[in-house]
């Protein structure tokens, strides 16, 4: 008697390079906090992926970490279940697949049948039916109606509407609202311009490259603003022989105006040449305001502060042929003598102005972060306002517009130390829409920077 010959279970299909690539950096992000503008570059590199599908993996990384809120309604709804009832790994996998579907021209077959055959490979037959039947819910509509279905009534909450719309946490579309003050409007087209993919910034070192010379070399477009500022058009700017030389640092044009406003400030007596950046790492300011220090011909040199002994290395490694002295200390005890003639504070914040840039920052924090980290910043403004000379200037600069975070440390030390606040306008000119004054709020969708904030105290 012959038996019946045992089925053999379907050979599984694995994602291609690009899909996996993506999917790879989102359990990296969920697993070890991972960020993902870091660690996508390292692994295509690791794995030789190149051209258009970088240019996929890409995508669908950014893309995915950015949206997490909106698809993670979107899967919610279809699935029947909150995400948070949904096994972590299925969950990263149905974000790939609901990515792929609402925001991208992949075709539907494919976006479902390779999340699919990769939900059989993970794990078993039956959850790679539930993956099929939540993205086949999902496809059953496009972006804009499940927006219409789910997202808070635009009337009745219009800051929660675009705060869905544009896949922010509600907080942070507030926190945004509250900056903008009465050009609250501004809202969608900032949240927008949070959502886009930003173009890389270099900066040109002083006294080595020109921006001409620099945009010249790497096929970019010279800045808007910045002098040292170069825009390039797509690529790792990691791979560029200026920037692996050292003549050019990877940095936001607002980074760079920043650094250069120190610079520009108008001290009273005499500028010695002792400059301190209180909080260096990584060191790309650093690096920028000792190239203007060397190139200058004053003489000066940067005492760079850095307790983190990793950020400490990438600030002497950024700064390295450069005045810089960098010292492994907590800013609010360096043991340093005072009489410092420029001081920068770039302190430690909720990077909420930058991103666009780490696109899964926005999922990381929370409301219960900005109290511990305004506390932080005033005990930094005020170490930095005892080690300035009088007439000295303390440069405070945060890559958040959150409030608390900017005006609030600044009305705190003008209540508490002997400091003026100066007009930082004129140091960032020619930016234009700075508003009123006297401090300077720089954002993406008005300037193309990450959404910077200084205020320029000199001490009586």
């Amino acid at each position: 008697m012959t038996r019946p010959r045992r089925r053999r279970p379907p050979r599984r299909k694995p994602l291609d390079p690009a899909r996996r690539a993506a999917f790879d950096v989102l359990r990296a992000v969920s697993e070890k906090d991972a960020y993902a503008n870091l660690a996508l570059p390292a692994l295509l590199r690791e794995r030789g992926i190149t051209g258009r599908d970088a240019a996929f993996a890409t995508e669908l990384t950014y893309g995915t970490c950015r949206t997490r809120g909106l698809l993670d309604a979107v899967i919610g709804h279809a699935a029947g279940r909150p995400p948070d009832r949904i096994d972590p790994v299925l969950l990263d996998l149905l974000r790939l697949g609901a990515y792929q579907l609402l925001r991208t021209r992949v075709e539907q077959h494919a976006a479902v049948s390779t999340t699919v055959e990769q939900a059989a490979i993970e794990f078993d037959s039956a959850r790679a039916g539930f993956v099929n039947a939540v993205l086949r819910a999902i496809a059953g509509k496009d972006e804009s109606a499940w927006v219409h279905e789910l997202a808070p009534d635009k009337n009745a909450d219009p800051i929660g509407h675009e705060a869905f719309v544009h896949s922010h946490p509600r907080w942070i579309a507030q926190a945004f609202a509250d900056a903008l003050g009465g050009q609250a409007t501004e809202l969608g087209a900032l949240l927008a311009a949070n959502d886009a993919r930003p173009a890389v910034h270099l900066a040109a070192r002083p006294g080595v490259l020109t921006a001409d010379e620099l945009a010249a070399q790497v096929g970019g477009t010279v800045g808007r603003y910045s002098p040292y500022a170069v825009y390039l058009p797509g690529g790792d700017p990691a791979r560029l022989d200026a920037v692996r030389a050292g003549a050019a640092l990877v940095q936001d044009e607002g980074s760079q105006l920043v650094a250069r406003a120190l610079m520009l400030a108008e001290l009273d007596g005499p500028d010695t040449g002792r400059w301190l950046d209180l909080c260096a790492g990584p060191g790309g300011k650093t690096a920028l305001l000792a190239a203007l220090a060397a190139s200058s011909g004053a003489g000066a040199r940067v005492t760079a502060v850095e307790p983190n002994p990793r950020r400490a290395e990438l600030v002497e490694h950024n700064t390295r042929g450069l005045p810089v002295e960098v010292l492994r200390v907590d800013g609010r005890q360096t043991g340093l003598e005072p009489g410092f003639d420029r001081l920068l504070v770039d302190a430690p914040c909720t990077g909420l102005g930058a991103l666009r840039r780490r696109p899964e920052a926005r999922w990381r924090r929370t409301p219960a972060d900005v109290p511990q980290l305004a506390k932080l910043q005033r005990e930094l403004l005020a170490a930095a306002i005892e080690l300035t000379r009088p007439g000295g200037v303390v440069l405070y600069a945060t890559c958040s517009p959150h409030l608390a975070e900017t005006v609030g440390v600044v009305a705190d030390a003008l209540r508490r130390h002997p400091v003026t606040a100066l007009d930082t306008r004129p140091l960032f000119d020619p930016v234009d829409q700075l508003g009123d004054g006297p401090y300077v709020q720089l954002w993406p969708h008005r300037h193309g920077t990450d959404a910077m904030f200084a205020a320029a105290l000199k001490v009586r």
